[in-house]
């Protein structure tokens, strides 16, 4: 028997359906709320408001576990490739050594951009923002691959555009990147593997081809790994919101690329190695920067601490430190910002004002870091963390036409004028 929820308006009782979910969260369905009682909720923020059913994440926060279906991070971080995870992400279950080989084929012959889509690159300021370039480039590539404008999810045409969508942004990316700092383009190398192929763009040179070492491509593999999915997230709303008007894909992500660009959402790791640099050039120590960050009278924030969801360790932090040692052992190289970095952990962790608010790092505290020694620039912080969520923003665009979900419609309580009378303009004093 279906469990019901009753809430009492003015002196009358409704009845709602309950829904227990397979990590027995529990919802209350008001699909019907303002049609039988003439209200609706409010739920600025949508922190209480469930927007879909979805079996493709799951995150419980205060225990701070993230499963990409069912398996959970930590072992997917420690055994999984990149493209290894995106199937499992798009399909629901791990590829056999068939599927993964022919998965990946499918990825790399995808790589190269049309000729003519490089004009754009050229006619475009080098100061352009690589997360614009990013989301203008996705809707281009689409008008030269006409046949992703179809809205198809399943099948070998969804298969298709899947992997030529996570091809083309990792070419765009390096290309941005390339056009930015006045490089030529580099062509991809389709025997190259996902992330060796995308460093390959970045950093070689037209007589000299950049070539990762075993650290450092794990070490971008593990960035992507731990990025791709984050269950209804502002930007993977955002997709789904597009997609329920049944935009094609590559416009629904191009969205999504649009609401990751804000420094509360994907740009948050950039703003963790802008903060470190300042309190490394301020001179002042640790505890100074932390009581200004107390101070409520203050607008100094600790960036890379806390999360909305994550009520304690973020899991993808933990993961990530271990691989900046890793790195930074690998490059021979000290980074004093890591040393800033973990002296803010250190004393964070033993001040009752960030324990008792559960600032604790999150994955963007040490992200930054990573990316900061493989040679990253800082502004290309943010177009790493779009590449990363693709598998994810794919697949709830999938999973929303599969369940059918109607289009977003948000309701609002209006607080402006009631009707006023219009004035002729003569008459306005």
């Amino acid at each position: 028997m279906t469990e019901k929820a009753t809430l009492t308006i003015d002196d009358r009782s409704y009845e709602f359906d309950m829904f227990t979910g397979a990590e027995n969260e529990r919802c209350i369905d008001i699909t019907h709320l303002r049609k039988e009682t003439g209200c609706i909720t409010m739920d600025p923020g949508y922190g209480n408001t469930g927007s879909c059913y979805s079996s493709i994440t799951y995150v419980d926060g205060a225990k701070g576990i993230l499963r990409y279906r069912g398996y959970p991070i930590e072992e997917l971080a420690q055994k999984a490739g990149f493209v290894e995870v995106c199937y499992l992400i798009l399909h629901g279950e791990l590829p056999t050594a068939r599927q993964l080989a022919d998965f990946r084929a499918e990825i790399a012959g995808h790589a190269a951009l049309h000729e003519n889509l490089k004009i754009h690159f050229s006619g475009l300021p080098h100061s352009a923002p690589p997360m614009a370039l990013l989301s203008a480039m996705l809707n281009l590539v689409s008008c030269f691959h006409p046949e992703v404008l179809e809205v198809v999810a399943e099948g070998e045409e969804f298969e298709r555009t899947a992997a030529l969508l996570l091809s083309k942004v990792r070419t765009i990316a390096a290309f941005s990147y390339r056009m930015a700092y006045g490089k030529p383009f580099i062509h991809p190398n389709p025997n190259l593997s996902y992330c060796a192929n995308f460093l390959h763009m970045m950093f070689s040179e037209p007589y000299q081809e950049y070539v990762a070492s075993p650290v450092i491509e794990k070490a971008l593999n593990l960035f992507l790994v731990l990025h791709a999915d984050h269950e209804q997230n502002c930007s993977t709303s955002t997709v789904r919101v597009v997609g329920s008007s049944r935009a094609n894909l590559f416009s629904s992500v191009s969205a999504g690329v649009s609401a990751l660009w804000g420094p509360l959402h994907g740009g948050a790791n950039a703003a963790v190695i802008k903060m470190l640099e300042e309190i490394k050039s301020s001179g002042q120590p640790i505890d100074h920067y932390l009581d200004m960050a107390k101070d409520k009278n203050n607008n100094v924030r600790l960036m890379g601490f806390g999360h909305r969801v994550y009520k304690n360790f973020d899991p993808r932090s933990v993961i990530l430190k271990k691989r900046v040692y890793e790195v930074l052992d690998e490059l021979q190289q000290e980074d004093p910002l890591l040393d800033i970095a973990l002296e803010l952990e250190e004393k964070t962790l033993k001040d009752d004002y960030f324990v008792s608010r559960n600032l604790y790092p999150n994955v963007d505290f040490y992200s930054g870091i990573l990316l900061r020694a493989i040679g990253i620039p800082i502004n290309m912080y943010t177009v790493m963390f779009a590449i990363g969520r693709m598998p994810g923003w794919i697949a709830n665009w999938r999973e929303l036409l599969e369940h059918k979900q109607r289009i977003s419609r948000p309701r609002q309580i209006y607080t402006g004028s009631t009707t006023r009378e219009f004035v002729e303009l003569r008459d306005r004093g």
